[in-house]
């Protein structure tokens, strides 16, 4: 029951700061950051952990999920240069970086160490793409690091379950090197498979409650089989979301789509929110239970290794920015990036939810893993908190020209339907057709211009105050008992489907806050 009221006092908080997200413009991770600071401090906060295995599935697999169902395969070949080289290289880097800080700073066994540098390695691109999405950045610098985010947090996670594997087995090389061998591919075809097997079953139970269950019992199902038949389920989610991706939504409804989207970004808010709790909980039992000498000793690492995450970072950026600017014909078939746009990427390296669930999946005899816990900890906290309030002013600061690209693109795409629409009622007779063929030249002539056909349409303006107007009159029908509940509930719901029909996509969607 404590951790219950805790869990409900931290959503509170979140959602009080989450407000103070929005108006300021800081990245919601942040306010989560400091809101489980909040609450893990008070004194009432109960001791509570969680099986490490459990803390992988749980947290791990969503958030692979979500992030390779967004990155489709056409943009890893497109970007393959710069996304290799953050999520893949500087990835690696960090890692050896804060492994040789874990072995002469704090003592740290090697595969420790690793461990630690694998843990606080992967940035968190929903901190970045939660800041870049309020300003008209270069596109090609949006596409990058929202990419990275599913490559790094696989490679690290490689990488940690390695070095967690190698401190419990003395024989690593011998006995568990060659089953990775095997798992890496093994993972992928399975998770090839598990996506083909659920679209088979998904599509039947499209649009019911049963198949809204089916998406969590099938990801969570995809990561705890592979892990029993010993393969990678971090990469088995990784092809399952893409198979998913790739067929899946052309084959939903709209009401399943609708449906399905919303409940998964909240099911990833809440455990992004479960998760800051979990740690500021474990970190403030650490802090209780550490004599003096060592909690300054962990402090000590823990500022040596945020240091590192941040220098290595940006250092690599900037390196890579000024290889591309000497070769960009011979390395990149996209223009060079800007040394601004290099700043700001570089900039972008706030960690979160993948460093809390790697921390909070170390075994509980795990060498120092005290240490580790607190120096994760300081990382997530100091790059949200120092990163995520300074992105939005070192933005404005560099000035950049508005890449106006994406309006392009996406008005082009929004002509092109459009005219579909036209040549479908070209041999349609009537009085219905010809309405709609004016609607229709109307939006066209809109889209055109470059604005968005549903914001300004005067027919659909006309809609929504009919719309507001019988939303009034269902109101005063229910307040006088003309209709019962049922078909009050039922009468709203057709008028939200057509309020949405008549309003852009941009005014409808959900925020956090």
């Amino acid at each position: 029951m404590a951790f219950f009221e805790s869990m409900l006092s931290l959503l509170l908080v979140a959602i009080v700061f989450l407000q103070f997200s929005r108006k300021f413009l800081i990245p919601y991770p942040t306010m989560l950051a400091i809101a489980g600071v909040i609450v893990a401090a008070v004194p009432w906060a109960p001791e509570i952990g969680i099986d490490p295995q459990l803390a992988l599935a749980l947290f791990i697999a969503p958030v692979l999920f979500d992030a390779a169902y967004d990155l489709p395969p056409r943009t890893l070949r497109q970007n393959w240069l710069p996304l290799v080289s953050l999520a893949a290289i500087a990835v690696i880097l960090t890692t050896a970086a804060v492994a040789f800080v874990g072995v002469t700073v704090a003592g740290l066994p090697l595969a420790a160490a690793i461990a630690l540098g694998a843990i606080v390695a992967p940035p968190d691109a929903a901190a970045a793409t939660a800041m870049l999405e309020r300003f008209n950045l270069p596109r090609q610098t949006y596409v990058v690091l929202k990419g990275e985010s599913l490559l790094n947090d696989a490679v690290s996670l490689l990488i940690f379950s390695a070095a967690v594997a190698a401190a419990a087995s003395p024989s690593f090389f011998a006995s568990v090197l060659p089953l990775l061998a095997f798992a890496v591919p093994g993972g992928l075809i399975f998770g090839y498979l598990a996506g083909r097997a659920y679209m088979l079953i998904g599509i039947k139970l499209a649009g019911t409650l049963g198949g809204t269950l089916l998406e969590f019992v099938a990801t969570f199902g995809t990561w705890i089989i592979a892990e029993h038949l010993h393969l990678s389920a971090i990469l088995a989610i990784v092809a399952y979301a893409m198979v998913i991706a790739r067929y899946m939504p052309e084959r939903q409804s709209a009401r399943h789509r609708i449906h399905s989207y919303s409940v998964w970004e909240a099911a990833v808010f809440l455990l992004n929110v479960l998760a800051f709790l979990l740690m500021g909980l474990q970190a403030r039992q650490i802090f209780l239970e550490m004599e003096p000498d060592r909690l300054t000793f962990a402090i000590t690492v823990a500022i040596s290794v945020f240091v590192t995450v941040v220098v290595v970072r940006m250092l690599w950026e900037l390196l890579y920015n000024r290889t591309m600017a000497l070769f960009p014909s011979r390395h990149a078939t996209k223009q060079a990036p800007t040394l601004s746009m290099s700043l700001v990427a570089g900039w972008c390296g706030m960690r979160g939810l993948v460093t809390l669930a790697t921390a909070l999946a170390l075994p509980f005899d795990f060498p120092s893993r005290d240490i580790i816990l607190l120096a994760a900890l300081a990382v997530v906290l100091g790059t949200l908190i120092i990163q995520g309030l300074t992105l939005g002013p070192l933005i404005h600061f560099l000035r950049f020209e508005p890449d106006h690209s994406w309006g392009k693109d996406l008005s082009q795409a929004r002509v092109e339907l459009i005219e579909t629409a036209l040549k479908e009622l070209e041999t349609k007779q009537g009085k219905s057709a010809k309405i709609l063929r004016d609607v229709y030249a109307s939006e066209r002539e809109i889209a055109r211009s470059g604005e968005h056909p549903r914001e300004v349409g005067e027919m659909d303006e006309l809609r929504r105050n009919i719309i507001a107007a019988k939303r009034e009159k269902l109101a005063e029908m229910r307040r006088a008992d003309a209709i019962d509940d049922d078909m009050f509930h039922i009468l709203e719901q057709e008028l939200d489907w057509a309020e949405l029909a008549a309003s852009s996509p941009e005014s409808e969607q959900i925020v956090e806050g």
